[in-house]
Order: structure tokens, then sequence, then C-alpha cells
């Protein structure tokens, strides 16, 4: 059963702005092991790296119905990629539901899908 649906969609050049204005931003967002593979990426892909991982933690929050605070944060929250590079999303350790992540020139989408067992 589906219990939770979110979406987001956020601007690469807000992100590119935050991110050069303090790497405080990126480390809010990413966990250790999400900045340990951002830090491989050249300066274009890092802003689209981090747009979608912002943007996919904003869907889940928002299908989990509780948005980013003190029940679920950033650091709460990490994508990681299967053998085939697909995004898979956990929440304290543990798979929680389904992600997409998609970038364009000017934007980057994610939408999470929750389910039960």
């Amino acid at each position: 059963m589906i219990t939770g649906i979110g979406l987001d969609i956020t601007e690469l050049d807000r992100i590119r702005r935050l991110d050069e204005k303090s790497p405080k931003f990126r480390e809010r967002v990413l966990t250790e092991r999400e900045l340990a593979e951002y830090d491989l990426l050249s300066a274009n892909r890092k802003t689209e790296f981090l747009a979608g991982r912002f943007a996919a933690k904003e869907a889940f929050a928002k299908a989990r119905g509780t948005g980013i605070g003190k029940s679920c944060s950033f650091q709460d929250i990490e994508i990681r990629k299967d053998g085939n590079g697909k995004p898979e999303i956990y929440f304290r350790e543990l798979e929680t539901g389904l992600v997409s992540i998609t970038h364009t020139k000017e934007y980057a989408a994610a939408q999470v899908l929750l389910q039960s067992t």
C-alpha cells in the first residue's frame, strides 16, 4: 500500500549560489558518504548532485508528511546507488522507499514513493 508521495523541484543556480557562499550548506544537506561521492565530481556535476540530493530529501520529507525538521533532518536521509546505479533512499540506515531524481539545464527534481509492507 502506498503511504506517501513526495515531489520537489529546485533551481540549479540557487543551489550553486548557496554552495559557493558556504560549504556548510553541502555539509548540512549531504551525509559523509554523499560528501565523499560529491568530492569526486566535476564542478558542474557537483551542482547537479547536490541539487538532486536536496530535492530527493525534501521529497522524502514531504512523502512522510513531516517536512525537514526535528523528526526528519537532511542527515537522517541518505541516497545511495545500487549495483546498477539506481538511486535508493535510506532513512536512518533503513531502505524506506522508491526515489527518482532527474536534472535539466536549470532544474533538479525528485519524486519519492513510500510503501508499507
